[in-house]
C-alpha cells in the first residue's frame, strides 16, 4: 500500500495498492547487493526494486495473506505495517482504508472488506514510535502505558 497517511497511527490507513504477485521473498526486497558499504537510507530506497522500480519511495504498509516470520519482524522493527489478510479482489490501484482497531481492510468505492489479523498491542506500540529502535529509545524497560 502506497502514499498513504496515517492518522498519528491511530490505527486508521489510507492509501493506493500495489500488487506485487505472490511468493515475494528477501532477495527481492532488498537484494544482498545493495549491503557493502553502503547506509541505511541507501539500502531502504532499493526495496522491492526489482518488481517495482521507485517502490520504496510510494509505501507504508505491507499488505499480505501471510508472511515469513524474518521479513515480518524486520519489517515491523522498522516501522513497516505488516498486515495478513486475504488479498483477493484487492487490485493495482485500489484505494484501501485499513482499520486497525476494527481488523478490517476495506476496498474503497467497491464494498470489499476483509478480516485483518489483529496485531498484538506489542506490535502496535512498536510501531506508533517507528519501529523497534525508537521504541527501545524511549521505553528502555517495555513498560508502555495506554
Amino acid at each position: 500500500m502506497s502514499e498513504t497517511s496515517i492518522d498519528s497511527f491511530s490505527g486508521i490507513l489510507r492509501g493506493r495498492a500495489f500488487v506485487l504477485g505472490d511468493d515475494v521473498n528477501t532477495d527481492l526486497n532488498c537484494s544482498g547487493k545493495y549491503l557493502p558499504g553502503k547506509d541505511e537510507a541507501f539500502i531502504a530506497a532499493q526495496a522491492f526494486e526489482a518488481l517495482e522500480p521507485g517502490f520504496a519511495a510510494r509505501f507504508q504498509a505491507v499488505v499480505a495473506p501471510s508472511f515469513g516470520r524474518q521479513f515480518f519482524r524486520n519489517a515491523i522493527n522498522n516501522g513497516l505495517p505488516a498486515l495478513e489478510c486475504d488479498t483477493a479482489g484487492i487490485h493495482d490501484g485500489d484505494t484501501l482504508v485499513i482499520d486497525l482497531n476494527a481488523h478490517l481492510v476495506q476496498v474503497e468505492g467497491k464494498g470489499a472488506a476483509r478480516p485483518l489479523r489483529a496485531l498484538p498491542e506489542a506490535i502496535r506500540a512498536i510501531l506508533r514510535e517507528g519501529g523497534l529502535i525508537p521504541f527501545l529509545r524511549k521505553y528502555p524497560q517495555w513498560e508502555v502505558t495506554p
